[in-house]
């Protein structure tokens, strides 16, 4: 069996590169078919490899004593591509010694540099983040999720092409509904980019998945499969719905711990509430792909633990393994007459 490869940037995140070694190791052990190849200084990665034995039997180090600062302006960081474990990271990927990438690191850098080392699909104006969320019935691709403040309608027409065959060939939805987030549902509601969106959508092939409008609260529904964006408005979104996650489990640890009568009843219900925290945990859905280049980018949350990182590395495992990349370009080129609609 041939073995996947994942390049890792050990030195990207808060917490690197201590959450990164261990949510790899973590990842290892579910992905035993996959070999990892990991920038960062040697000296902070060894003793936190040294005790992993299956971690190191299928990982190789690249020493690198440089890494990208979590406030580094990205025209400086592409200055440093070829001696930043981010950029090197990205560079095996360009090369083809490794089948991914994946990064804590800063945003900005690791779509500037991935854009430069890997080049955009065919196509394809931008690249745009995309990220699985849970809703009531199953999961929802968002995207943009922050790649790309100010958008065009072009650029939301690129972005629900690779929207739908995301959730087609990674959720395995053959006919994914789409919707634009808007301000509310109404046709005349919204910016003029998204009723330009809009229009060439109605009118193209892909008018049986589109949906029209979905208001912020729809989205978890379950209503929509696809949901497209700018990236202003998605990251807010995304940081938004994390935030709520948050809350709403600090609220259920007040509620079981204030009085007896709470203690009783977690007691009691433990395993159901148990489940909702793991349905509610946002490190579960850690990961973010950038669609619209010629490799393939995962970004995970830069202040992640171990256990998110794992998340992100298993989706890279995924993508590579099932040559999401691949069918994105085949997909892309059958779909070729919704640009020339533009």
């Amino acid at each position: 069996m041939v073995k996947n490869t994942i390049a890792i940037d050990a030195m990207g995140g808060d917490k690197a590169p201590k959450a990164v070694i261990t949510g790899l190791a973590i990842s290892a052990v579910r992905n035993p078919n996959t070999n990892y190849i990991i920038y960062g200084d040697e000296n902070k990665i060894l003793p936190l490899i040294k005790n992993r034995e299956h971690l190191k039997k299928v990982s190789k180090i690249v020493h690198v004593e440089d890494w990208i600062r979590g406030d580094e302006k990205a025209s400086k960081s592409l200055r440093r591509a070829r001696t930043t474990s981010m950029g090197l990271a990205i560079s095996a990927v360009a090369t083809g010694e490794a089948d991914a990438i994946v990064s804590a690191g800063n945003s900005g850098a690791l779509l500037a540099m991935s854009i430069f080392g890997l080049k955009k699909l065919s196509g394809i104006s931008r690249p745009a983040l995309a990220a699985v969320m849970p809703t009531v019935s199953g999961e929802v691709v968002v995207l943009d999720l922050g790649a790309n403040i100010d958008c065009s309608s072009q650029n939301l027409i690129d972005f629900s092409v690779m929207g739908i065959v995301f959730a087609m060939n990674v959720l395995g939805k053959p006919y994914p509904r789409l919707a634009f987030l808007n301000v509310g549902e109404e046709e005349n509601k919204g910016k003029n980019i998204i009723h330009e969106a809009s229009g060439v959508l109605e009118s193209s092939h892909f008018s049986s998945f589109y949906k029209g409008y979905a208001e912020g609260d729809k989205i978890i529904t379950g209503d929509f499969d696809v949901v497209v964006c700018d990236g202003f408005s998605g990251n807010v979104l995304l940081k938004t719905a994390e935030g709520t996650a948050k809350l709403c489990t600090e609220y259920l640890k007040q509620v079981f711990s204030s009085s007896l009568l709470g203690k009783i009843s977690y007691a009691i219900g433990r395993a159901s509430f148990l489940s909702i925290r793991k349905k509610m945990d946002p490190r579960k859905h850690n990961g973010a792909v950038l669609l619209g280049l010629n490799g393939i980018v995962v970004k995970s949350h830069g202040g992640t633990d171990s256990i998110g990182f794992a998340h992100a590395v298993d989706l890279a495992n995924e993508m590579s393994i099932g040559k999401y990349n691949e069918l994105i370009k085949t997909e892309l080129d059958k779909l070729n007459p919704i640009h020339d609609k533009k």
